[in-house]
């Protein structure tokens, strides 16, 4: 079957991380897909394989885009400057691009490779903004994985409704870091580097 003209990979992920963004992937239909982009259903396969095929390559897609705009942000920046902007753009991300940010966080199967790729560069640039603070080992483990902590938990739980207190959301965020930061820079104090 040859492929509609202007129809190609890019358009039909940029329609169905739309959609997902709006209704939440699970909510994606290839109808409904195929609707959104003037297509009939079977024009879709041209590009994709199938619904499960379609929860793939948008995942590998969110990611890049994910990882695009994390870089950007620590770009030039080092330190607390460093991983603040990081953060904020994790955060911006999971509020702009719901449905995406969703399909980033689960495990990739073994025959994905872009999505582990990507999955893997995400965690290298947690640690060379986090190789600021010289954590030995263990410690620096430890600091990579609470910053994803801390930032997936803040954004799943904003995106759920789950702080309803009368205190501003950004305010809160803001007091998480540096509650963070200054945790990072006693274990460094502790271990004998600079501080």
């Amino acid at each position: 079957m040859v492929p509609r003209a202007g129809l190609d990979q890019t358009t039909v992920l940029n329609a169905a991380a739309e959609l997902a963004d709006a209704h939440g992937f699970d909510q994606v239909t290839l109808a409904l897909l195929a609707q959104k982009l003037g297509v009939r259903t079977p024009s879709l396969y041209n590009h994709i394989d199938g619904l499960p095929g379609l929860k793939r390559k948008l995942s590998a897609y969110g990611l890049q885009q994910l990882y695009d705009r994390l870089l950007l942000s620590a770009a030039g920046l080092s330190g607390d400057d460093a991983v603040r902007a990081f953060a904020h753009a994790y955060l911006s991300f999971a509020r702009s691009r719901p449905g995406l940010y969703e399909l980033t966080l689960r495990a990739a199967e073994p025959d994905e490779t872009e999505f582990a790729r990507v999955g893997g560069e995400i965690v290298e640039l947690i640690v060379r903004i986090l190789g600021a603070y010289q954590l030995q080992e263990d410690a620096a483990i430890h600091a990579v994985r609470g910053l994803r902590s801390i930032l997936h938990g803040f954004a799943s739980l904003e995106r759920i409704g789950g702080f309803r207190m009368p205190v501003g959301l950004d305010e809160s965020f803001r007091v998480l870091l540096d509650t963070f930061l200054a945790g990072l820079r006693a274990i460094k104090s502790n271990e004998g580097g600079p501080a």
